[in-house]
């Protein structure tokens, strides 16, 4: 067994080398190499790690990114998937690629996972943590409901029951106590208490113990909040660390307050202060200081896809990847900080990775966006016409909505946009096409 280990070990590396010498690189095929020769090396590779999984459905790229930057700052031999190649060969790929530990020292893997991948993964190696960011309806024909989302994470618990779970006691399905794992919850405790609804169209209103519809004193959105049984008694757990101000949100930028003390993150979203929430519990359990936290935080640089800046021409342009109701609700409220004028771009695709079922557009709330200052419109990607055909039901002029057939008609109609500042949102393998188009014409390396 050791020998195969060795052998997948020479030949993952080996092919690792050659790909980063000759070619743009790979983040997966590598790690599909040493699976072939050894289906069980990624026991043998993360031996020497403490390991971290961060899953959910959405932010686990930027609680990962979040998290790696501050550990990286103070820690030796900190290793994370930052390509977003999440499913077993590229966490492969990911251990392949690090540096040779040195004999006596260990290292951190900082891991985000696919939720349908967890059991690839526990099937092999015992996390020493889990972070659960949240369970949303998305992607129904790979995933189905929340609740089998959240039977996918609830697994990979159970095959570890040693790991601490860093959980978000504001989503009432993780507030599980058939669980034996240790348990830490992070939340939002900056409103006072009130009697507030969900929105009629939310997911996951029903008690996990009793099935009673649940009430609530404070809510972030969807059904995030402060939440209680008035039938059973099952209510919110008490919260580790919570964010108990939001002192500042705009286009740019977040200023909020965890357990009373003041973090600046340059991306915008009360969802991403979600994710710092997150990721700030994760780096307390690791050992690290409110100060060392803090300064990792003012230097995030945005992610893949994430309020990705890019400069077209003379535009400037947000590209925000969008994927289920919940995360583009989130997105249109980050839009609405935007007072001046803007053009917005919708490209929605429906490839496998995407999701196949394109019906999440009509779950999300686009009828919000009719009063932001929105001059033009371009609809793009495979399903643009059901994209179009959204936005006119919403309640959007025709005659400003423009269907785009290709990325290069895109840029150009961005190069001659009306406004300064372009808004883009799109699906996952949208954005990939989108971004190879902006690399042929030089806006982006």
């Amino acid at each position: 067994m050791l020998f195969r280990s060795e052998l997948a070990k020479f030949v993952g590396k080996g092919s690792l080398w050659f790909l980063k010498k000759f070619t743009k690189g790979g983040s997966s095929l590598p790690g599909k190499l040493a699976l072939k020769i050894d289906p069980e090396i990624l026991t043998h590779l993360s031996q020497n790690y403490t390991l971290v999984v961060i899953t959910g459905t959405n932010g686990k790229t930027l609680t990962t990114a979040l998290a790696t930057a501050a550990m990286s700052d103070h820690c030796p031999n900190v290793i994370s998937n930052p390509t977003g190649s999440n499913m077993q060969q590229g966490i492969v790929s990911t251990f392949l690629a690090a540096p040779k530990i040195k004999t006596g020292q260990k290292g951190i893997a900082l891991l985000e996972i696919d939720e349908g991948s967890l059991k690839n993964i526990t099937n092999h190696v015992q996390p020493d943590y889990f972070v659960f960011t949240n369970v949303f309806r998305d992607q129904l024909d790979r995933f189905g409901e929340t609740h089998t989302i959240y039977q996918l994470l609830k697994d990979a618990a159970l095959a570890a029951p040693g790991a601490t779970l860093i959980l978000n006691g504001d989503l009432p399905i993780f507030n599980d106590p058939s669980l034996p794992n240790p348990k830490v919850f992070y939340g939002f405790n900056h409103q006072k208490d009130q009697d507030v609804e969900a929105h009629y169209n939310t997911d996951g209103l029903l008690c996990p113990q009793c099935d009673h519809l649940l009430k609530y004193k404070s809510i972030t959105y969807a059904n995030l909040g402060k939440y209680y049984c008035p039938h059973c008694g099952f209510k919110r757990p008490q919260l580790s660390y919570q964010v108990n101000q939001i002192n500042k949100l705009t286009l740019d930028s977040t200023e909020f307050s965890i357990n009373n003390i003041i973090f600046d993150l340059p991306v915008a979203g009360l969802y991403n202060i979600y994710n710092a929430l997150a990721a700030y519990s994760l780096l307390k359990e690791l050992g690290l200081s409110d100060q060392a936290i803090q300064n990792s935080f003012k230097k995030t640089k945005r992610v893949f896809g994430r309020q990705e800046k890019i400069k077209i021409a003379d535009k400037t342009v947000l590209l925000n990847l969008v994927k289920n109701p919940v995360g583009l609700n989130q997105v249109l409220d980050i839009l609405s900080l935007d007072k001046k004028p803007f053009t917005l771009a919708c490209l929605l695709n429906n490839d496998y990775a995407d999701g196949i079922d394109v019906s999440w557009i009509w779950d999300a709330n686009w009828e919000k966006a009719l009063n932001f200052p929105i001059e033009e419109i371009y609809t793009g990607g495979s399903r643009k016409d059901d994209m179009t055909q959204r936005l006119v039901v919403a309640g959007f002029r025709e005659n400003i909505i423009q269907s785009i057939e290709s990325n290069d008609e895109l840029i150009e109609k961005i190069t001659n946009a009306p406004t300064d500042h372009v808004h883009i949102l799109t699906t996952y393998t949208a954005m990939l096409q989108l971004r190879q188009s902006l690399v042929e014409h030089g806006y982006l390396k």
